[in-house]
């Protein structure tokens, strides 16, 4: 088969790498693309890529995902999110190859008080959010939509890294306990998407690593695992975050991964395995 990856630079993106050069397949041709190889905010060249190599899949992981930027940067957020994924989409239905695409827990406002299933209407609250509910709306119904949450790996700028960094100067660290979630881990991620893309399964999954957990939580779960002391992180509130952060975050996101289970498809593991698996490899690198 052939793939046709967009964002492969980044942090989900070398995942998806890795894992096809782990699976050693010689019928398989990946072509590995992102934003110096094939600009994003221009139709003429996405077209140009995927209707030339003609793919059988195409997974598009490039986004702009810095959230407060998207608030500061409107246009460039629904360009790089939303119209990319129409121009993506497009080109895709004209070679026949399936496209998975990944989308984000900010899709949700929040405040459902149980876990949210991919049958609950969105609502999104922030311009990051808005804009990648723009993408899933652009890949019509025969794509496969991935909505994902809290993303950290060994690649690219994660919460993972920050804790370990600003761990290791002396005193508390300050994290909100009123924002519960799903970390996900890329390379866990990475399978998934690969997976759901050969097998062309239609429609929204939610994939993320199992166990719900706000974010004091998961940093202690973190100093823990590097031998610090979990008692040095002090829970806030997010209304006491100073400077308060332009994009509004869900209280709650936490996605029920019920399209996977209800076909019969394995969840991922609980975050604290590949949690401690990243945590040790990151202090050794």
């Amino acid at each position: 088969m052939r793939f046709f990856i967009t964002g492969a630079n980044g942090q989900v993106g070398t995942e998806v790498r890795a894992h096809f050069e782990s699976r050693a397949n010689p019928a398989d041709e990946v072509i590995a693309t992102d934003h110096d190889t094939v600009d994003l905010r221009d139709r003429d060249a996405i077209l140009g890529a995927i209707c030339s190599t003609e793919p059988d899949v195409v997974l598009h992981i490039g986004a702009m995902t810095a959230v407060d930027a998207c608030e500061s940067q409107p246009d460039d957020a629904y360009r790089l999110n939303a119209v990319a994924t129409r121009h993506v989409a497009d080109a895709a239905r004209r070679v026949g190859a399936h496209l998975v695409y990944v989308s984000t827990d900010y899709v949700f406002d929040g405040t459902k008080p149980t876990p949210y299933h991919e049958w609950d209407t969105p609502n999104p609250q922030s311009v990051y959010g808005r804009s990648k509910l723009g993408g899933e709306l652009a890949c019509g119904p025969e794509a496969t939509i991935v909505r994902t949450s809290w993303v950290c790996g060994f690649h690219g700028a994660n919460m993972v890294k920050t804790v370990l960094r600003v761990a290791a100067e002396p005193g508390e660290l300050r994290f909100v306990e009123d924002q519960v979630g799903h970390p996900t881990f890329a390379e866990d991620l990475a399978k998934v998407l690969v997976r759901l893309g050969i097998e062309r399964r239609p429609g929204t999954f939610h994939v993320t690593n199992q166990g719900a957990v706000s974010w004091y939580g998961f940093v202690r779960e973190i100093l823990r695992l590097a031998g610090d002391d979990p008692g040095r992180v002090v829970p806030i509130r997010t209304a006491d975050l100073d400077p308060p952060r332009p994009a509004p975050r869900p209280a709650n996101s936490v996605l029920d991964n019920a399209a996977l289970r209800l076909s019969d498809l394995p969840a991922m593991d609980d975050f604290r395995v590949p949690l401690a698996r990243l945590v040790e490899r990151l202090r050794h690198a």
